[in-house]
């Protein structure tokens, strides 16, 4: 369920502005993103993990958190993320 060192190095050298930049709004979103639909998929086949649920909604609660700071700072990159990602259905 957790990302491997090299899925993670991949995403952050894909979003990043640099292969350590780990703390860029942008590169914490797509981590989110990963780890959240890795879950989303466990819970076809585990539907009473509650425990892992409640991570659940506090990973989306975060990456809400990291859209809205986003949104707020910085409109263009807000929207780049969003399509990129393909968070809005």
């Amino acid at each position: 369920m957790s990302l491997s060192k090299e899925e993670k190095l991949a995403i952050i050298k894909k979003f990043g502005k640099g292969d350590k930049d780990s703390g860029t709004a942008e590169v914490q979103i797509a981590l989110l993103t990963e780890r959240i639909n890795r879950l989303t998929g466990h819970f076809e086949g585990n539907k009473k993990d509650h425990a892992s649920r409640r991570g659940l909604m506090q990973m989306v609660g975060k990456r809400r958190r990291l859209l809205d700071y986003l949104g707020e700072k910085d409109i263009e990159r807000y929207r780049n993320i969003i399509k990129e990602l393909n968070i809005r259905k």
